[in-house]
């Protein structure tokens, strides 16, 4: 029995960490950004909490250095792609699936959190931990990794 690996999901701060993301994030092995981070200061931020891995998003700037169109990792043996979605129109988790071959799919864009198993895949959107925008309740997530399986926990922040 392997230990669980926690990673921090976020997606789309629009330039806004809140203070809360800190004690959510606490004890995470990395964080990965689903885009729309809007500012340097975003992820120099998360960086003091775990090492951070941001895509860019609609509203980023895609030259910016920090920033990749999509992330394709290994983490605990599971295949993790992410991207913002923005790509995709106006993506739900069954579009997400078909357009990404990985264990998990982690995209943003939509600002809706959502956590749902396409065909035994986990099809993830953290939510939009930024400015509150749409009604919605801002929002991360945490992935945990054990024995080869993933689960997601979807973490409300005030706001």
């Amino acid at each position: 029995m392997s230990a669980a690996i926690r990673v921090g999901l976020i997606s789309d701060t629009h330039g806004l960490l809140r203070p809360e993301v800190h004690d959510v994030f606490a004890g995470v092995s990395r964080i990965l950004h689903a885009g729309d981070v809007c500012a340097d200061e975003i992820l120099d931020e998360l960086g003091l909490i775990a090492p951070t891995q941001a895509v860019f998003g609609n509203c980023d700037d895609p030259w910016d250095p920090r920033l990749r169109e999509a992330l394709d990792l290994t983490i605990g043996g599971l295949r993790i792609h992410v991207q913002h979605g923005h790509e995709l129109g106006r993506p739900r988790p069954a579009q997400v699936a078909a357009a990404y071959d990985a264990d998990v799919c982690v995209y943003g864009h939509t600002h809706r959190q959502s956590v749902e198993r396409v065909e035994g895949r986990l099809i993830v959107n953290p939510g939009a931990a930024g400015p509150r925008r749409f009604d919605l309740e801002p929002c991360v997530a945490i992935l945990t990794i054990a024995d080869g399986s993933a689960a997601v926990e979807l973490v409300p922040l005030p706001g």
